[in-house]
């Protein structure tokens, strides 16, 4: 799951009441470079993690109002009049980015009285100066974007703990002279609290420097204030180190930083113990190779599919290939009941010409029993943090071998007695690809793809979180305002390919389903506070969904399609939705189980490694998805029944929709022959559940006809279709408006004289009757 800027308020006991210290005549600030008061804005922005501007599309600079701190109000929202926006002098996705921000003459944040005097005044606008991305809405930051404070990527520097802010660069406007402001952070060390030292301000525009003791207070023309990283966000960079101790600091970091190192009983001394021999090998022979296995090696044995260590080598991939590109023609399936078959024979492949059939069960594999074999399988797609995952990628890995690889499969034949077939393996992945969890995904599918389903329902696939975020919102409201403008009664979300990728993405594009006006909490998330040295998690600020706007919710009935490879922001989408009783999980299985947030390391050699720093929590304050995913409320079965089918999954969303609705399937068709017909005759009769009603029509003469079938009572659906005396359709229509007008029309039929036609009345899905 990216990494979004995270944004606090700090605790409201850290706000203190009472009588204000004593001090009575506070001291004019002392002024460094007084050229009148700040006009421009400018500096740098310096990022180091690769996951900031994952899929931002509108990078903003702005000034951002910080009365949500001064307040400590965790879901303040920043005024529109108060954003004042930046221009990027450089390249937004090449660190370091410059900015410029001239300033308005009068700007329109929020007045904070912050002198500590007891008395009711003017005060001052407080601004940082942030780095966003805007994804809802228009240009301006609404609380869908954003709220409360920034922590990184802005002038300030926060706590990643407390939200606290304990340095960096303020600009403050004071729109009369004789207004306060803290010149310290007082005893408690924290901002705008009872014991700051206050001084006097001039009017205007000022630069506050919080790094001084005193701070400094900058009048000139041109204000610096770069954007700083946060400690948190940073990556550590081990490229300089050699192997060995490269290979110790991440072991040291991933002590202090793992997020489940308790929840997933991890021995990180023993882990370490186990590699260095070969890490220390690699380093004694100048070996690259060596240390890019040994890496490999050690990230597949932390349980954790977001861990990884990327990009492969030459050498990584020749291993994979070498190792899986022989096949026997054949995939397995582990069938609810336990068995072990074949779901999937190559035509013409060493399975099928030794005369193996498809749903034979599998007893063992080169004599060692099937699930043994399975379970000692160690897949290329290593490490996992489901167990489901993992045994259906072993299911997958366990009968690949190398090309010309002579391997024995023990097969229940026909007599129920065991057979043991050896065959050769050939060079094919047709049968590997047809189990693979990406089966049909190119990488070029857009964010976000839908079609009203011939039943009337909204189908929408939501291919991944990770892609240009304002065309992926654009595209969710488009298909939303579509199936509302349609009546749609229910939609289908296909969440089984997306892969991720903003969590702050898929929480706010969950708040279209919600019926309220205040926010829903999603839970919580623990992170390593590199200035505490602990682990940390603020209760104070949950996760929140804020709704959508009314007119772009979808309040109808709302399912979810889930599968092993929904995985990380996916899963956070798909959970946010059971939230909320309109939505139903469908599935084979539970979503792939990672239930936190990454960053990434940089490792000698150029790679990285990613792993996992936010150990999320549900409300309740239990963790929810990683290790176990979202499991569905409807399972579909892994049986003779699906096995084979196109896609069971779909069927069974529709089946549910359609029992919601009480939307009644016919199966068979019965025919009822209704006579002829002339053109100019109307004709009006019953039709009952699985009908379809025959009219035989002649032309007399050549022309052009309108056939209209009208639900005289609007009880039914109707649907109409035209054949010609061959049996072949020739016209049909469901709705003259789709979801709007469901009565049928065919226009513009032309016919030539003596040519007979049939005209088959029916209803939708034939399960209406009237």
């Amino acid at each position: 799951m990216a990494m979004k800027k995270l944004l606090f308020a700090a605790c409201a006991s850290l706000v203190f009441a009472g009588t204000a210290l004593a001090q009575d005549t506070p001291p004019l600030a002392e002024l460094a470079n007084d050229e009148g008061g700040v006009q421009t804005v400018e500096g740098q922005m310096y990022y180091s993690n690769l996951l900031t501007l994952t899929g931002v599309a509108q990078p903003l600079i702005i000034t951002e109002d910080q009365a949500g701190f001064v307040n400590r109000d965790p879901v303040f929202s920043f005024p529109l009049a108060s954003q004042t926006f930046g221009r990027f002098t450089s390249d937004p996705f090449v660190s370091p980015v410059s900015y410029t921000l001239p300033l308005p003459i009068v700007p329109q944040g929020t007045l904070v009285d912050v002198d500590n005097n007891g008395e009711e005044d003017t005060g001052v606008q407080v601004f940082a100066i942030a780095f966003w991305s805007n994804m809802f809405g228009d240009p301006f930051l609404e609380q869908r974007d954003g709220y409360g404070w920034s922590s990184s990527l802005a002038s300030t520097r926060v706590d990643p703990g407390t939200s606290e802010v304990y340095g960096g660069r303020y600009l403050i406007f004071a729109p009369e002279e004789g207004q306060g402001f803290p010149s310290g952070f007082g005893d408690d060390g924290l901002l705008f609290t009872e014991d700051d030292p206050i001084v006097i301000v001039p009017a205007g525009y000022t630069l506050v420097d919080m790094d001084t003791d005193p701070f400094t207070f900058d009048r000139s023309a041109v204000a610096q204030m770069d954007l700083l990283e946060s400690e948190a966000s940073e990556l550590h960079d081990f490229s300089a180190m050699g192997y060995t101790d490269a290979f110790n600091a991440i072991v040291d970091t991933l002590i202090a930083e793992y997020a489940f190192t308790e929840y997933k009983n991890l021995d990180w001394e023993a882990l370490r113990e186990e590699f260095l021999p070969r890490i220390e090998e690699a380093e004694a022979n100048d070996d690259p190779v060596a240390f890019e296995f040994a890496m490999r090696d050690f990230s597949w044995s932390i349980p954790d599919g977001h861990v990884g260590v990327f990009p492969n080598s030459a050498a990584l991939d020749d291993d994979f290939l070498n190792n899986t590109d022989g096949g026997l023609g054949m995939s397995l399936t582990e069938m609810d009941d336990g068995r072990i078959v074949i779901t999937y024979l190559t035509p013409g492949g060493p399975a099928e010409e030794a005369g193996i059939g498809l749903l034979t069960e599998v007893t063992a594999i080169n004599g060692v029993p099937v699930d043994d074999a399975v379970n000692a399988t160690v897949p290329y797609s290593s490490p996992f943090s489901s167990d489901t995952n993992r045994r259906l990628q072993q299911l997958r890995y366990a009968i690949r071998f190398p090309v010309d690889t002579d391997v024995d499969i023990t097969v229940l034949n026909d007599a129920g007695e065991e057979e043991t077939i050896s065959m050769t393996t050939i060079q094919e992945r047709d049968s590997f690809r047809v189990s693979s969890f990406v089966q049909g995904v190119t990488g070029f599918e857009p964010p976000i793809t839908y079609e009203i389903l011939p039943n009337g329902y909204g189908y929408v696939n939501i291919y991944s979180f990770f892609g240009n975020e304002v065309l992926t919102v654009e595209l969710w409201e488009e298909f939303l305002n579509l199936a509302n403008q349609l009546g749609l009664p229910g939609i289908i979300i296909d969440l089984r390919q997306n892969g991720g990728g903003s969590g702050w993405l898929a929480d706010q594009m969950a708040g279209y389903f919600l019926d309220q006006d205040d926010p829903e909490v999603t839970g919580y998330t623990a992170y390593y506070n590199p200035r505490s040295g602990q682990f940390e998690t603020n209760l104070d600020f949950p996760g929140l969904i804020y709704p959508a706007p009314e007119e772009n919710r979808f309040l109808g009935q709302v399912v979810a399609l889930v599968g092993p490879n929904c995985a990380s922001a996916c899963e956070f989408f798909a959970f946010n939705l059971t939230l909320n009783d309109n939505a139903t999980i469908i599935g084979k299985y539970p979503t792939a189980g990672l239930g936190g947030s990454v960053t990434d390391m940089v490792l000698p050699d150029g790679l990285l490694m990613r792993y996992t720093i936010g150990r999320a929590v549900g409300p309740d304050q239990e963790i929810h998805i990683e290790g176990t995913g979202v499991v569905p409320d409807v399972v579909v079965p892994v049986d003779e029944t699906t096995v084979f089918a196109e896609d069971p999954v779909l069927d069974a969303a529709v089946s549910y929709l359609d029992e919601t609705f009480g939307v009644v399937s016919s199966g068979e068709i019965t025919i009822v022959e209704g006579g002829e017909i002339a053109l100019g005759d109307e004709v009006t009769g019953e039709i009952g559940i699985g009908e379809a009603v025959h009219y035989t029509l002649t032309a007399a003469e050549d022309t052009a006809v309108v056939i209209s079938l009208t639900s005289v009572n609007g009880d039914i659906d109707p649907y109409l279709s035209v054949f010609d005396a061959d049996g072949n359709l020739i016209a049909e229509n469901d709705d003259i408006e789709l979801g709007v007008v469901v009565d049928s029309q065919i226009e513009g039929l032309e016919l030539t004289g003596g040519e007979t036609v049939v005209i088959e009345v029916a209803t939708y899905d034939n399960a209406y009757a009237g």
